[in-house]
């Protein structure tokens, strides 16, 4: 727990030090950001990433499946052998 906090809190002073350094004043800044989340609640963007999110659950499943047949086969096999 200790970890992800301090990952969070690490994250969190690496944004904030890349806005106070960025090379653009704040009003850019704010602009481009303002832009960018237009473009993010788009359409497109998000159904790309539910695509991918979908695709990615598959590949899962598959490997959960296959992982969990070879064990079970690995499993029987070293039952029937009697070590």
């Amino acid at each position: 727990m200790k970890f992800v906090l301090g990952m969070v809190f690490g994250f969190g002073l690496g944004i904030a030090a890349g806005l106070l350094l960025a090379p653009q004043s704040g009003e850019a800044t704010r602009a481009q950001l303002n832009e960018q989340g237009i473009q993010l609640s788009g359409g497109a963007f998000n159904d790309e990433i539910r695509a991918r999110a979908q695709e990615a659950l598959v590949q899962g499943r598959e490997l959960y499946s296959r992982t969990k047949t070879e064990l079970n086969d690995r499993y029987t096999r070293a039952k029937n052998s009697n070590f």
